[in-house]
C-alpha cells in the first residue's frame, strides 16, 4: 500500500523588502509549502496568469508599482476566487470591512508560528 501525500501548496509572497521578503519565504518554506516571490502587484499577476498551482497569496500594502497589495488583493479576489489571501503590513491596521471576502490581516512584524497558523487555518490543512 503506498501512501500518497498531496504535493506542497505554493504560497506567492509579494513583498517589496527584500530582506522581509527573504524571512518570509524561509518561514513558507520551512512549513512545507512552496515560496513563490514577487517584488510588486504586476510580477505577483504574470506569475498568476502564468502558474495553476498557487493556493494562497501572501501580499504586503504598501508597495511600489501600479497597484498596492490591498488592491491586488481584490483583484485576486475577483480574478482567482478559490486563491486564500492574507494582506500584512507594518503601517496600516486593516478591519475586515477593508479586505476582500474570506481574507487575513496580519501586522508586521510577525512571528514565523502565527503566520504558518494563519496560512493552514485558510488552506485547512
Amino acid at each position: 500500500m503506498t501512501d500518497r501525500k498531496s504535493p506542497p501548496l505554493a504560497v506567492l509572497i509579494v513583498e517589496d523588502d527584500q530582506l522581509q521578503k527573504l524571512h518570509t519565504v524561509a518561514m513558507v518554506e520551512d512549513a512545507g509549502f512552496v515560496a513563490l516571490e514577487a517584488d510588486n502587484a504586476d510580477q505577483a499577476v504574470a506569475i498568476l496568469e502564468s502558474r495553476s498551482d498557487i493556493a494562497l497569496l501572501l501580499t504586503d500594502i504598501n508597495m511600489p508599482g501600479s497597484m498596492d497589495g490591498l488592491r491586488l488583493a481584490h483583484a485576486v479576489r475577483s480574478r482567482w476566487p478559490p486563491i486564500k489571501i492574507i494582506v500584512v503590513s507594518g503601517l496600516v491596521r486593516l478591519s475586515g470591512y477593508d479586505l476582500p471576502t474570506d481574507s487575513r490581516f496580519l501586522a508586521k512584524p510577525y512571528q514565523a508560528d502565527t503566520m504558518i497558523s494563519k496560512i493552514r487555518s485558510l488552506m485547512n490543512r
